[in-house]
């Protein structure tokens, strides 16, 4: 028995419990990322197909590039990189995706329901997308009003001090 215990890192346990914390403020930060950037990537993803940009969902990509390099820095599996990897190709998110997408698109391609659905949704964003291009000079007039509204109060406040 006490042969047993000589054998046993002395450091290991201190390094295991470093391990831990550091594991958990990693998740800490992660969900507190994810809990910043789910709303936020639905915001820019409307805002991107009601204003058009090129190419299409350009703001999109641009807060999913932010979140990969938070994510990166983050880098939540860091403690046990040092391990092998046995991740099956076959049970991915992306893999379920790229099935459910293959599906879709079969059933696109005979011309089914996928393809008047995606027809409809098309011409509903398109009409969409003219509506917010005929706007866009009204909306900005309105936040520069705004804008200039807030700072005038700001100024005033400035003065009565």
């Amino acid at each position: 028995m006490s042969e047993q215990i000589s054998n046993i890192d002395p450091h290991g346990r201190w390094a295991f419990l470093r391990d831990v914390a550091a594991f958990q403020f990693k998740l800490f930060l992660n969900n507190l990322h994810n809990f910043v950037q789910i709303p936020l990537t639905l915001v820019v993803a409307v805002i991107d197909l009601i204003f058009k940009t090129e190419p299409v969902g350009a703001r999109f990509y641009n807060i999913l590039e932010l979140g990969r390099s938070i994510d990166d820095s983050i880098d939540i599996y860091s403690v046990v990189a040092h391990r092998e990897r046995s991740l099956n190709a076959d049970f991915t998110v992306d893999s379920l995706v790229s099935k459910l997408e293959s599906v879709i698109v079969r059933e696109y391609q005979k011309g089914g329901t996928a393809a008047s659905v995606k027809s409809a949704l098309d011409r509903a964003i398109d009409e969409m997308q003219t509506r917010a291009e005929s706007g866009k000079g009204a909306t900005s007039e309105a936040v520069k009003r705004a804008a200039d509204k807030v700072r005038d109060a700001v100024k005033g406040g400035r003065s009565k001090t």
